[in-house]
């Protein structure tokens, strides 16, 4: 991804370079005379040139790897990797209901792959479409990954299956964002509810299944998000859990390598899977928000700024991809790649948001995310008045300025 940064730094540089000697040439023209200030400038011209010669080579040095990695990179995409076969392979996959997860099975039945799948509900609609489309292969499995029996369940009769043949991989795709809204008016259910699905319940199917991967020397791929390394606003529930999830898998990237394991995660952009796009269930979740918020609390914001955080990420919901190829291309690589990477990023945009959080200043990154994610108008009911107050302060005070002055 570097070959999209190398002209910026070129640029951040010389800029630099510019506004320091014009800014030398400012200081020193208004401290001497009109004869002196000559002198001044072609002294500040040279120590311009002088400052320009020092990074010169540390630009030149930047743009010949930016150029070398461009040429490295496109002759990798243009080769193909080297991927192991399918065929015969088993895998463990949660999640499969919709989204990811179903999209993901299909592909991997497909290609050869021996399949062991958790969904929900058995008799749900995502269920019977993997039933109706998949080969014998695939093997169903109702489970909650919050519920530590129905776990071990799966684990039992996934090694009954086995028998002995090996499990080669491991897939945690399972995941829910029960809520959306700033950090003080997310209710600790729903905290909860994130961190239950997404962390520990994760967590207890990898620490059920890694035995069986062990033995396999298999892999660990899991499917995590940006929101657990970027402070996205109004998503700090999720984005916690997350976090949480990312700092244990890549411990477990460490701590696996001498047995053999290989532990990768891939973090995908927006798209719509699950309950992103339904809009009942988020009015759902909206209504059930505003009947348990304190009403001081309820006060201070108002029930407009709430409603508009929620019709602004419906919004945004309404216009992510629909395509979920990119993601399950990626499941693929991880699954098969020979010399699989630690981290996968699927979907558009993502090099640039990293780049953007890992290296530019807080202010910057801070209004990036908020215009890339949700462009709030309204504020707080508390801080406009404030600010209304504020005003109407400033407005009182200037006529009070205006009167003395006439006075005089």
């Amino acid at each position: 991804m570097m070959e999209d940064y190398t002209l910026p730094f070129w640029i951040y540089l010389a800029v630099v370079t510019v506004v320091i000697g014009g800014a030398m040439k400012k200081i020193l023209a208004s401290h001497l005379n009109a004869a002196s200030t000559v002198v001044a400038w072609l002294g500040a011209t040279v120590l311009v040139e002088r400052l320009w010669a020092i990074c010169l080579p540390a630009v030149l040095l930047l743009v010949l790897f930016g150029i070398t990695f461009c040429l490295c990179s496109a002759t990798r995409t243009g080769q193909p990797r080297a991927m192991l076969p399918a065929h015969g392979k088993a895998i463990f996959i949660t999640g499969c209901d919709s989204g990811f997860g179903n999209a993901a099975v299909k592909h991997l039945d497909f290609l050869g792959f021996e399949v062991f799948a958790t969904v929900l509900d058995l008799n749900g609609d995502g269920a019977r479409e993997l039933q109706r489309t998949c080969s014998p292969r695939l093997t169903l499995f109702q489970v909650d990954i919050t519920q530590p029996q129905q776990v071990q369940q799966a684990l039992l009769d996934t090694k009954a299956k086995l028998g002995l043949k090996g499990l080669w991989a491991l897939v945690n795709n399972a995941g829910m964002c029960v809520n959306f809204g700033d950090a003080e008016l997310s209710l600790m259910s729903n905290y909860r509810g994130c961190m239950e699905v997404n962390f520990f319940g994760t967590l207890s199917v990898t620490k059920a299944f890694l035995p069986l991967l062990r033995q396999a020397k298999g892999r660990i791929v899991t499917i995590s998000s940006p929101a657990g390394d970027q402070p996205f606003p109004c998503l700090a529930a999720y984005g916690a859990s997350k976090a949480a999830l990312n700092l244990v898998t890549e411990t477990l990237r460490h701590e696996l390598e001498p047995w053999g394991v290989q532990v990768s995660t891939i973090l995908p952009s927006s798209y719509k899977t699950g309950q992103s796009s339904n809009a009942s269930y988020w009015e759902q979740q909206h209504k059930h928000l505003l009947q348990n918020l304190s009403p001081a609390l309820l006060e201070e914001y108002g029930e407009e700024y709430l409603t508009e955080t929620k019709d602004l990420f419906q919004s945004f919901a309404s216009k992510a991809p629909t395509n979920l190829q990119p993601v399950v291309d990626t499941i693929v690589q991880a699954l098969l790649e020979l010399q699989p990477q630690a981290h996968y990023y699927a979907g558009p945009g993502l090099g640039l948001t990293y780049f953007i959080h890992n290296f530019c200043p807080y202010s910057v990154s801070n209004r990036f995310l908020k215009k890339l994610f949700l462009k709030k108008k309204v504020l707080p009911r508390a801080l406009g008045k404030q600010s209304a107050f504020d005003l109407n302060l400033s407005f009182h005070n200037n006529n009070n300025n205006e009167e003395k002055l006439h006075q005089m």
